[in-house]
């Protein structure tokens, strides 16, 4: 049964001829004209509803190679059966695509032969697409050519021409690029009969698996007479013709895994008998001579062993054969390669290591060559320092016992500073206190300000609220006149009143401000005291005092402000004091 690569492949052909601008799309109205014709040949029944149903998304625009496979693959591959006439299905994709190419190629051989070439070509290409033809399968087809017109490889003189003509190419070749090969005179040497009679025998085999053919002799079941016929070996048949043009099929012989060949004895005149014994008859047959006799023989159980282990035709095998040992041979150089690779990155990573290490090794060489100068360099400056420290700390020795009898006036001197410290503290906190006692008197007048400020804002707004009700009363009738007249003097007298005490609290504001001078006199007097006593007190110690972090029990407040003695450096001072007192 013919497989969907192999109908595809003509259809592509077909597809590629209808798209005239190259733009790998085609016409519905082409397509439907194609779809017609496949279903004609492949003996399938056209549905032209299904094919407008799957069109009807794109109404306007051709239609590309990916939107027709759905179409192609779903209402018309799946649908074939295998009892369609190869040859016809071929044909009709020839004839769409031969009209496009074909006159650009100057052929040496004739149309038919051409067409048996395409055909060829499309069984042993590549199963990618666009399709191509390996170097290895053309010398295949050439080898084939030049056995089946009784040469060689060699007596022809083709391998030297196709190493020429396939590195020219990149040893791989379009059908129309090996037709235009025929073209250039590739069998220049060989008759065009002769050539076209190989052609003919490499497309039977190759593509209508005729496995064997030739005239022989066959008993008739009925009259028992024996006639000459044209027999037809394929892998699943041994079909029978009048001639062997094979226009009038006279019968099939249907072989399976069940049937077998054996020899027969000469009988009735006639000799090389073999039968051929399938499961509903027996054929006798007789050929011209033992080794003819041989051969169909071998061919016929050849076949019937290829059916007992479901095998295809030994050119399929073959085929499929020199495809996997392409595939092999890829992964194996794409695998070679990978290693190669890697091979070379691991050297290259080996050769920068030693590198690495040459030049490291002439680093650790100078290294030891510079820490050996440093070493004896540095040994004798130790030496020459070790001499000089020991002058120096004589000198220092004696600098020493100086220092000593100096400290100890420095002692007695300091007992005397401290004493005078502690006095100078209780003084600093007395000037303290009457700091704080003035920042209180500060604050109380402050507020007493703002309250009489308070007072005398509301009595302005309560004399503004006066004045304009009187002004109101001015525009009332005459009278009302002599009534707010009285209320006039009334509110006047009120008014007076309330000016006199304005003037009273502007007064006793001007007190309160001058209160304010004079505490702010002496809360400035206590500040300069203050500052004269820290000045003291630092001329006194004459070093600073380290800040360090703070402990969380409550801070004492001194006058350099809060925080600036911890509790633990207070208690440690107090004790200090202490002693220093008891040895006093």
């Amino acid at each position: 049964m013919t497989s969907r690569d192999e109908l595809l492949k003509p259809i592509w052909h077909a597809f590629t001829a209808l798209d005239l601008d190259k733009s790998g799309k085609v016409s519905k109205s082409q397509l439907k004209v194609l779809s017609h014709n496949l279903c004609t040949v492949l003996k399938v029944p056209h549905d032209p509803v299904a094919l407008e149903e799957h069109f009807k998304d794109d109404d306007e625009g051709p239609v590309s190679n990916q939107g027709y496979m759905p179409y192609l693959s779903t209402y018309i591959l799946d649908k074939v059966k295998g009892h369609f006439d190869k040859v016809d299905f071929n044909h009709m994709c020839w004839t769409l695509c031969c009209r496009k190419n074909l006159e650009r190629c100057k052929l040496q051989i004739s149309e038919d032969d051409a067409f048996r070439l395409w055909s060829i070509f499309n069984f042993l290409s590549e199963d990618h697409y666009p399709l191509v033809i390996v170097a290895e399968e053309m010398e295949y087809l050439l080898r084939k050519l030049c056995e089946a017109m009784g040469g060689s490889w060699v007596e022809q003189g083709l391998d030297q021409t196709w190493t020429r003509h396939g590195a020219r190419h990149g040893a791989q070749l379009s059908v129309w690029e090996l037709l235009g090969l025929m073209g250039a005179g590739l069998f220049k040497n060989i008759h065009r009969h002769t050539l076209s009679m190989g052609l003919n025998e490499v497309y039977q085999e190759l593509i209508l698996d005729v496995l064997k053919q030739g005239f022989l002799f066959k008993k008739g079941h009925k009259r028992k007479n024996w006639t000459e016929r044209w027999f037809v070996l394929r892998p699943d048949c041994v079909s029978y013709f009048t001639g062997e043009d094979q226009k009038d099929k006279k019968g099939d012989i249907v072989l399976d895994g069940n049937c077998f060949v054996e020899s027969l004895p000469d009988k009735e005149g006639k000799k090389c008998l073999f039968l051929v014994k399938s499961s509903l008859k027996s054929f006798e047959i007789s050929a011209s001579d033992k080794k003819k006799k041989q051969e169909w023989l071998q061919a016929i159980q050849m076949v019937v062993s290829l059916l007992r282990q479901d095998r295809a035709a030994p050119h399929r095998e073959a085929r499929q054969k020199r495809r996997e040992q392409r595939l092999r041979l890829q992964a194996e150089q794409l695998e070679l390669e990978q290693r190669m690779n890697q091979l070379q990155v691991s050297n290259e990573s080996k050769q920068s290591e030693l590198e690495n290490m040459r030049k490291a090794l002439d680093e650790a060489a100078a290294n030891a060559a510079e820490e050996e100068r440093r070493r004896v360099q540095t040994q004798t400056e130790l030496q020459d320092r070790f001499r000089s420290d020991l002058e120096r700390e004589k000198m220092v020795r004696e600098q020493m016992e100086q220092q000593m009898a100096q400290k100890s006036s420095e002692l007695e001197t300091y007992y005397q500073r401290v004493n005078e410290l502690e006095n100078m503290y209780q003084q600093l906190e007395g000037a303290l206190e009457e700091e704080r006692r003035a920042r209180q008197d500060e604050e109380a007048v402050r507020m007493l300000q703002t309250r009489l400020l308070e007072e005398e804002s509301l009595k302005r707004v309560e004399l503004e609220k006066l004045h304009l009700h009187q002004q109101r009363a001015l525009s009332e009738t005459e009278a009302e006149n002599q009534e707010l007249q009285k209320e006039r003097r009334a509110k006047e007298s009120a008014l007076r009143d309330a000016m006199k005490q304005l003037d009273e609290l502007e007064l006793e504001r001007r007190g309160a401000l001058q209160q304010h001078q004079t505490v702010m006199k002496k809360l400035e007097n206590a500040t300069n005291n203050t500052r004269s006593w820290k000045h003291k007190v630092a001329e006194h110690e004459g070093m600073l005092r380290l800040c360090q972090p703070g402990s969380k029990v409550p801070l004492k407040v001194t006058n350099w402000g809060p925080a600036a003695i911890s509790e633990a450096e207070l208690t440690h001072r107090e004790k200090q004091w202490q002693e220093k007192k008891n040895q006093v």
